[in-house]
């Protein structure tokens, strides 16, 4: 690399989840683009649970992969448990969450990145950011060993690493977790463009040896068959897979050592005990968490095992799940709910104490880690920085935590650069049509003083956000960003029509003068229990059937809802409406406006601060035209 390439389209630093799924759709958009990383061996990596999906997270995967990113597939393909998450409730709150095979998921990602078209990946430390003369453009970035390179767009997804130290107890050391180095003077480059910074912390639990481990002690927790996928791409080829060897022939595995689904490994679960709870309450002190050296907030819905000891004291006990971190005897077991910043003896005594783990060996020692995230309320809802034109953030670096998370950021980054480049109106989603929209627009209307993660009660219209529909409500936006593949879009399109003519039908069709939509609105009525049913249709479809006709009422109601909000944010606010010439807006409503600009009224509105009665004189200014 050197100060004589070519000029690049796209520049993503970064590479974790966020900067793999910016990386990827810009270059598939058709853009030339350049990943940069401080380690390409540790791009994709799993530095936390290698696990994807969750409560409210899965919807994410689910949007994600019907926009055409990559992460759905690639869990899907080096999974080692499926399981569905609150199947008992409502299909608005069923998650999916996919255990992977840690080395396999960052491998394969490595593969994909390596083989895709018109990207280029390049190791070496990013120093800081190139900007025009007037430090309102974005022109590139500088790097350690290649010097200035110049591009159109860059979208930094920087995770953990922006001045990242590690803690042990009271060792200290600058990182960005799972042997990736920190960025300082990147911090420092931010900083001069005109960035605020502020410190936020996360951690992880230590790692154990799976033969170490007594399973005897622990309930195993299987996983689901058949396996429910995120991708569109594997619930085909499972489909294909299954015809193929039920005419006794055999179907690709996609370069990966197992087909997608099978081969399923248990995680198991276990309990701390009032001896763990013991030794952590006589170590506090040396908490690098409780011992004053971490000044950043902290995951509230995920706390350390420190926090769960002090916040919950008459807690008998707390849940330890074990979790496979790949499939091998001697690969490393991940201990969901032992994060902690203790020192290693203390980790070793600790750990020791809890069921099952008496003899366990260490293969990594658990940490909390500190880092520095911008305000994401500088940043527009196509995620560009509001102050340099051409700069995009994603993940971690806007105060969120979790891979999902940061990979949907990261694809709507990149694929708003490359819409910028190509140019292109900007990809924004509603948050009454994504959980992505719901995210950015909390992200850059709200900001956050603590690690943002998401959760389905962030979403007002959550019956009609549902994951199992992500492909079918984010269809048309698949279609303009023509990054997934076309088998699955047509698919999709097939599938929707489908839904539509069985709704029709049922509407229409009677069983002893009742339709036979009201019958299967009935509780515990199945569509296969319908005396005039098709016998030709996908599970998906009749899935999409079921729920449409048990829920048309509540549905209809938040779609509603929906369209009159999105008239709110069909609203532009003009770039000439100058907040503080507005003397019927009252001093706090115009500091909130002039700080955030939002975009349109809808925007305006969820701000804290802005009241309706606000919102009414915004709109009358507007429709005037004037301020005065």
């Amino acid at each position: 690399m050197s100060n004589h390439d070519p000029i690049f389209d796209v520049i993503v630093v970064g590479g974790g989840h966020a900067g793999c799924e910016a990386a990827l759709v810009s270059a598939r958009m058709g853009c030339r683009t350049l990943l940069a990383s401080g380690s390409l061996q540790a791009i994709a990596t799993m530095p936390c649970n290698p696990s994807i999906g969750g409560l409210a997270k899965s919807h994410l995967v689910y949007e994600l992969d019907a926009l055409g990113g990559e992460m759905g597939l690639n869990a899907d393909l080096c999974g080692i448990q499926f399981r569905t998450l609150n199947v008992s409730r409502g299909p608005a709150v069923r998650a999916t969450r996919v255990q992977c095979d840690k080395r396999v998921y960052a491998r394969r990602m490595q593969q994909v990145l390596r083989e895709t078209p018109n990207l280029t990946l390049v190791e070496d430390e990013v120093t800081g950011l190139i900007l025009d003369d007037a430090r309102v453009a974005c022109r590139g970035i500088r790097a350690a060993r290649s010097g200035e390179i110049h591009a159109r767009a860059v979208v930094l997804t920087t995770g953990t690493a922006l001045t990242g130290k590690i803690f042990i107890g009271k060792e200290v050391e600058a990182g960005a977790g799972d042997g990736r180095p920190a960025a300082a003077r990147l911090s420092e480059s931010l900083k001069n463009a005109g960035f605020g910074l502020f410190r936020l912390k996360t951690g992880t639990p230590p790692r154990l040896l799976a033969s170490s481990i007594d399973w005897s002690a622990a309930e195993p927790q299987e996983g689901e068959t058949p396996p429910p996928f995120f991708s569109i791409a594997a619930k085909m080829f499972h489909v294909e897979q299954s015809q193929s060897r039920a005419r006794g022939g055999e179907c690709s595995t996609w370069n990966i050592p197992w087909a997608p689904g099978t081969g399923q490994l248990p995680c198991w679960l276990t309990h701390t005990t009032p001896k763990t709870h013991g030794i952590i309450r006589d170590n506090l002190p040396e908490s690098a968490l409780y011992g004053g050296l971490i000044d950043g907030t902290g995951v509230r819905y995920c706390p350390s095992i420190e926090d769960k000891v002090v916040r919950f004291s008459a807690a008998p006990r707390h849940h330890v799940f074990l979790e496979p971190e790949g499939r091998g005897k001697e690969d490393w077991i991940y201990p969901n709910g032992l994060s902690n910043s203790l020192p290693r003896h203390v980790q070793e005594d600790m750990v020791r104490s809890v069921p099952g783990l008496e003899r366990a060996e260490f293969a990594a020692y658990g940490y909390a880690i500190e880092y520095s995230a911008i305000d994401a309320r500088d940043l527009s809802h196509a995620l560009e920085s509001q102050r340099v034109s051409g700069l995009y953030f994603a993940g971690q670096v806007n105060g969120t935590t979790g891979y999902e998370e940061a990979a949907a950021q990261g694809f709507m980054a990149g694929a708003n650069a490359a819409l910028n480049v190509l140019g292109g109106e900007p990809l924004v989603l509603s948050r009454q049509d994504a959980y992505i929209g719901v995210m950015i627009d909390d992200l850059v209307t709200k900001g956050t003083n603590e690690p943002y993660r998401m959760f389905t009660s962030r979403a007002e219209r959550r019956l009609i956000l549902r994951q199992d529909n992500a492909r079918y409500r984010l269809l048309d936006e698949a279609e303009r960003l023509g990054v997934s593949p076309e088998g699955c879009r047509g698919q999709t399109r097939r599938f929707a029509a489908l839904v539509e003519e069985e709704v029709s039908h049922l509407h229409e069709a009677h069983d002893s003068g009742i339709p036979l939509a009201v019958l299967l609105a009935r509780p515990g009525v199945r569509y296969g229990d319908l005396t005039q049913k098709r016998l030709d249709l996908p599970p998906e479809v009749i899935e999409q059937v079921e729920i449409r006709m048990k829920y048309q009422g509540y549905i209809a109601q938040e779609e509603k809802a929906a369209r009159r909000i999105k008239g709110q944010e069909a609203e532009r606010i003009p770039a000439w409406l100058d907040y503080w010439a507005i003397p019927a807006l009252r001093y706090e409503c115009r500091e909130k406006l002039a700080g955030i600009r939002p975009e349109s009224l809808g925007q305006a509105s969820r701000i804290p601060g802005v009241n309706p009665a606000d919102i009414a004189v915004l709109a009358l200014i507007i429709k005037r035209g004037k301020v005065s």
